[in-house]
């Protein structure tokens, strides 16, 4: 049974949340603001996290921050707030995706469990591979789901690592963001590509000068074939 952790601090969606998500078969537990959520987090281990922006005493983003600084569990924020901009400073918090509340129920539930099969596919792929994927002193080891730079340990999310694997696969090819998103993204993702643009800008900060990434302008991305 997934564990979901809930922080939002309207009473009310927060309780119909709850119900909806151990109706569906979860198991939930429910904070209404970031400090408490946070130290929730700490105490438990969850496989998914729902967390509001405009909270009280510390905001989604700054939840995000603190999780992202002691795990890369799949993060969803669910909030009223739907400008680009909003989108894409919890993007480059490598959040696994952004809800707008006006979302019914049964597609919220979809797309969590869509997020959930992704991380979990990942881990039973991963049982039965060993090999490993390179690119100069870049090394991604499929297995163990690890990533080192340099001989140095890169901690990306899951989302960042199967951006990255599917690069290293199709080496000396480009990968289109459409189909980055159409492999990656599994449930009918309606937001612009940008937001891989967001996740190879986060990807790129994180392996330094490793990166190995190019931009192929106006069509999408590839990682050069060895010579």
């Amino acid at each position: 049974m997934s564990k979901i952790l809930i922080i939002e601090d309207n009473q009310d969606f927060r309780e119909l949340l709850q119900n909806y998500l151990e109706d569906a078969g979860y198991a939930v537990a429910a904070f209404d603001d970031g400090v408490p959520g946070l130290e929730g987090f700490r105490q438990g281990a969850f496989d998914l996290v729902l967390v509001d922006i405009m909270l009280p005493q510390t905001d989604g983003y700054g939840v995000v921050e603190e999780i992202r600084k002691m795990s890369g569990v799949p993060v969803i924020m669910l909030t009223a707030l739907d400008s680009e901009a909003h989108q894409l400073r919890g993007f480059e918090l490598c959040i696994d995706d952004y809800v707008v509340k006006s979302v019914s129920m049964p597609v919220l539930l979809q797309k969590i469990a869509a997020v959930l099969r992704r991380t979990k596919g990942q881990t039973a792929s991963n049982a039965g591979e060993t090999a490993e994927l390179s690119c100069r002193s870049l090394f991604l080891d499929i297995k163990s789901h690890a990533v080192t730079a340099s001989g140095i340990p890169v901690d990306l999310t899951l989302l960042e690592f199967d951006i990255l694997r599917k690069l290293l696969e199709a080496e000396g090819r480009v990968i289109t963001r459409k189909a980055l998103i159409e492999e990656l993204w599994d449930y009918n993702y309606y937001g612009g590509e940008r937001i891989v643009d967001t996740h190879i800008k986060n990807i790129r900060k994180k392996l330094g000068a490793d990166d190995c990434i190019e931009t192929v302008r106006g069509v999408g991305y590839k990682i050069p074939k060895a010579r």
